[in-house]
């Protein structure tokens, strides 16, 4: 009770004395002083944009994402909204640690625009340690630390690999699993800048498998031999008609296979006692953004949303709907409301394990309840989150460098509630989070800083009468 009243009273009187606007920290360019004197209904004509900094991206990447183009006309309170609009829609590329958009001039109603960009770093032989278990909780106590419940290896990635935002991918992964993961995607192959494509190959072996669900806890089998084989091939078409919206056409080729001794312990967990399991599957995913920052929006609205067909015949067949809306209200200047709100739901009802994957996985999650996971053919979930920035400053890089010489940082305090339902008409009789209403409750702290690095510190409640310290991290490059 004690922390929680300390943690409202700093959410409540939190000072505002070093926190910055809600927005991305950037590096004001001194204002123009003849712009700073143009009345705000006068209206004015984009004379030119001059680009400075991206030293890899091509220009044209650089120009499709800005809202505003050569000879466009505004008032000045309207381009002045379009400037913020266009150094969110640059920031949300990933392309780059800083973006500045100024009027740098101006001659009658003709304005010159100046875009300085700093690039990220773009090749990254990064060496990869990750846990398997679905969160860091579960992985410290259930699982006791355990280094054999953790894959390491090295990652090269080459982002904007031809100064076209296109990605190169090859990870070299052993330990828990041995993965070998190759992929390569190109957001616009045509001159409108529309059309992209993206193909990929995991080869993957494992020892131990997630075979069943009890008591809400995930189930494991574990041999000295390979207890799990997994091929996967995927095509993706991309379909990008404006800066908001996405659109993705997926087929892709699994073949997945499990010792016979799991079949024998789980019979559903492929259909018909199955060991192994070929499939073609198709998905198509649409997003729209329209937030100001994708990692960790304080401002607008979000989507995404999917149809996913597995397999062509009627015993493996699978259709699943997902969704999940984000809307970022702010409040005030340092404050706002984060709803949240997800829905799964599949079909043909069939009891086979593989289908049943709902609370826990991915995105759908509550937060509370990172120990459990609650299967089911249908779920829903709303999360709300009201946070309040304390603190926001800028490191100094003590290491020379031209493009990463501040490190933002941000600092939000929180308190949420989380609620949903899961489905599921035969669960098991020890999985008594099925068919009831899930609560979740908590407060916390979130630090966001360069390349969409978001670290949560949660204390969360749950119905069960439980609580816990969780740590999160996020992190996109």
């Amino acid at each position: 009770m004690r922390v929680t009243v300390i943690f409202l009273f700093l959410f409540r009187t939190a000072t505002t004395t070093v926190a910055q606007d809600t927005r991305i920290l950037i590096d004001s360019a001194p204002p123009n002083p003849a712009w700073v004197a143009t009345p705000k209904d006068m209206p004015v004509v984009i004379g030119d944009i001059t680009l400075s900094g991206n030293k890899k991206t091509k220009s044209f990447i650089v120009l499709r994402e800005m809202p505003f183009v050569k000879g466009d006309r505004f008032t000045r309170s309207q381009l002045d909204k379009q400037l913020i609009l266009a150094r969110q829609q640059l920031m949300n590329t990933l392309l780059f640690v800083d973006v500045n958009i100024y009027v740098a001039s101006r001659k009658g109603d003709e304005l010159f625009i100046n875009v300085d960009m700093k690039e990220r770093w773009y090749f990254f032989p990064v060496p990869y340690f990750r846990l398997v278990d679905r969160n860091f909780n579960q992985w410290w106590v259930d699982e006791k630390r355990s280094l054999d419940r953790v894959n390491y290896g090295i990652k090269f990635i080459q982002n904007n690999a031809t100064g076209q935002n296109d990605n190169l991918d090859i990870w070299l992964i052993t330990g828990y699993t041995q993965q070998v993961t190759v992929r390569y995607s190109l957001p616009f192959f045509d001159k409108k800048l529309k059309n992209g494509f993206s193909i990929g190959y995991l080869s993957a072996t494992q020892k131990e498998v997630n075979y069943a669900t009890g008591d809400n806890k995930q189930l494991f089998y574990k041999q000295d031999a390979v207890a799990k084989k997994t091929l996967h091939f995927d095509l993706t078409y991309s379909y990008r008609p404006d800066v908001k919206q996405r659109h993705y056409l997926r087929l892709s080729y699994n073949d997945e296979s499990v010792a016979d001794t799991l079949v024998k312990i789980n019979p559903l967990y492929y259909p018909d006692n199955r060991t192994r399991l070929q499939y073609l599957d198709f998905t198509y995913q649409y997003k729209y953004y329209n937030v100001d920052y994708i990692a960790y929006p304080t401002k607008g609205f979000l989507f995404e949303g999917s149809l996913y067909r597995r397999g062509l015949d009627n015993i493996s067949g699978l259709w699943q709907l997902t969704g999940r809306a984000v809307y970022a209200i702010p409040l005030n200047r340092n404050t706002f409301l984060h709803l949240e709100g997800q829905v799964i739901a599949k079909t043909p009802q069939r009891d086979y394990f593989v289908n049943e994957r709902l609370f826990g996985y991915g995105f759908f999650q509550l937060r509370g309840l990172e120990y459990n996971v609650v299967d089911g053919m249908t779920g829903a979930a709303l999360k709300t989150t009201l946070n309040k920035q304390i603190l926001s400053f800028i490191l100094r890089n003590p290491f020379p460098s031209k493009t990463h010489d501040k490190i933002p940082i941000r600092i939000f305090l929180k308190a949420y509630t989380d609620l949903g339902y899961g489905y599921m008409s035969k669960p098991d009789i020890t999985n008594t989070l099925n068919n009831k209403l899930l609560r979740t409750y908590g407060f916390g702290m979130d630090i966001v800083s360069i390349y969409d690095f978001v670290f949560k510190i949660e204390y969360s409640f749950n119905q069960l009468g439980r609580d816990g310290l969780y740590l999160q991290t996020r992190n996109d490059f």
